[in-house]
């Protein structure tokens, strides 16, 4: 390679170190262009449906979805999950965190460009700002324009829509942790407690603000993803990049087409007019891309009008940038990690719902003393049972008790009657004579089970005696 070339190459990368990032001094206004990350990019926002429309799934008599604060329950239809097992959800959550990990070292901000709820909810501000206020530019020259009556009224239309959709945000947030008719009926007769009425507030505020009017400086400034982000990418994390080789030096389209010197870029900056957070992908990856694609489309439509090949934009990875090979996941040890460790949680979520059951049992021996000296010459033994009922009606359980014939069990002669998701305390005595005694210490079984339904557990304790 000669020098003149290498200098060359080596001031264009100087160039693209120097990026600029958007501090708030102007609003983004980015251009809504149709395409394949586009259309990708509109499907997977459908998935917020769930978020808006799940609390009024009904399975029974209740709310099919419910987190129960209250009374310490998440229902999941025909499912109770108690404090007792919460940590399935801590499992759930292991296994989101870790896949979040996975997917940004594979693909980058994958989920900032498509499911974050901040690019969603701004691309959907933003989607009305353009059907009341216009396109970009007729919007950037709406921002200066003096207070007419018909600014006035375009951007109080705008706000009223804005704020429609961040009342139903905050309304579908609570509802998942109430009954969502109940909530409404609440609303409408004024009765609404006051924790749900700051809460809906709040979050009416918080998405008004964020989305209307923060946009990207959110993801700038206090998203911590996107400071994080940075130090799970490796060389192989394929990311949207510009082809510096192929698209420099870049000049403008000329009559006759591209002139044969010159990159395949025409400086039509339509990637940087798509681009919902104002990065210009030519002057490399920065830390405001969200990996949306969206600059892609733009680019791949200009390449088709000037007959050039689609991929001047394109998802890569460094080493492929440098012509290194491509290796397999497979073979790449931090995704391993991640997909072992996302293995491990599905395993565990699984066991631990197939494990639920619907009573629990658990025996603590009293400890101070450890035994007593009856009378009669025999040994007693206290036991406290804690019975969990972990169904969502009232239940009556028998206790039995096993383990050393001949003993005496004071305490299991009645039925037990447990409230539904609540702990039950019930004392249980067990005497054996001194001279049956064989060891200080023998097995015992405590068993439990539910009269009305198929339901039953057993525990081991101890029974201890002198030595």
């Amino acid at each position: 390679m000669s020098n003149d070339k290498q200098s060359s190459e080596n001031a264009i990368y100087e160039e693209l170190g120097s990026w600029h990032v958007n501090t708030g001094e102007e609003t983004i206004h980015a251009k809504r262009m149709p395409g394949r990350f586009r259309n990708l990019k509109n499907l997977a926002s459908l998935t917020w449906l769930v978020y808006f429309f799940g609390p009024y799934l009904r399975f029974g008599d209740r709310q099919a979805i419910l987190f129960d604060v209250p009374h310490r329950q998440f229902h999941f239809y025909d499912l109770t999950i108690l404090p007792q097992d919460v940590w399935i959800l801590s499992l759930v959550l292991l296994f989101f965190a870790i896949l979040l990990a996975a997917v940004t070292s594979t693909i980058g901000r994958a989920y900032c460009g498509y499911f974050c709820f901040q690019t969603i909810w701004t691309d959907a501000f933003t989607w009305i700002e353009e059907k009341l206020e216009g396109k970009p530019a007729a919007r950037r020259k709406l921002d200066q324009a003096p207070w007419t009556a018909r600014k006035i009224s375009l951007r109080a239309s705008k706000y009223f829509f804005w704020l429609l959709i961040s009342v139903f945000t905050g309304i579908s947030f609570v509802a998942w942790f109430t009954d969502a008719y109940q909530l409404w009926r609440d609303m409408f007769t004024l009765q609404l407690p006051l924790v749900a009425t700051v809460t809906i507030a709040l979050f009416t505020a918080g998405t008004f603000i964020l989305a209307g009017f923060m946009r990207e400086q959110t993801c700038f400034w206090l998203c911590p993803y996107a400071r994080i982000q940075g130090v799970m990418y490796d060389s192989e994390t394929i990311l949207p990049t510009y082809d510096v080789k192929r698209g420099e030096p870049r000049g403008r389209l000329k009559k006759g087409g591209v002139p044969e010197e010159q990159g395949d870029c025409i400086m039509c900056n339509q990637c940087l007019a798509v681009c919902p957070t104002g990065v210009d992908i030519r002057d490399g990856y920065q830390e405001g891309c969200i990996t949306c694609g969206l600059c892609l489309d733009a680019c791949d439509s200009v390449m088709d009008k000037i007959g050039k090949p689609r991929g001047l934009i394109r998802y890569a990875s460094l080493d492929e940038m440098q012509g290194k090979p491509e290796i397999p996941l497979y073979k790449r040890p931090r995704v391993l990690v991640y997909f072992g460790i996302m293995l491990i949680s599905v395993f565990g979520i699984i066991y631990g719902l197939t494990h639920l059951g619907a009573l629990e049992l658990k025996v603590l021996h009293e400890r101070q003393p450890l035994y007593v000296l009856q009378s009669d010459n025999s040994i007693q033994n206290k036991y406290v049972l804690k019975l969990l009922n972990k169904t969502d009606h009232d239940a009556r359980v028998r206790i039995s008790v096993e383990g050393y014939e001949g003993m005496q069990v004071k305490g299991v002669d009645k039925v037990l009657s447990l409230h539904k998701g609540g702990v039950t305390a019930h004392t249980v005595f067990i005497k054996i004579p001194v001279n049956n005694l064989h060891a200080s210490r023998i097995p015992i079984i405590f068993r439990a089970e539910l009269i009305d339904m198929d339901a039953k557990v057993e525990y081991e304790s101890m029974f201890f005696g002198p030595h």
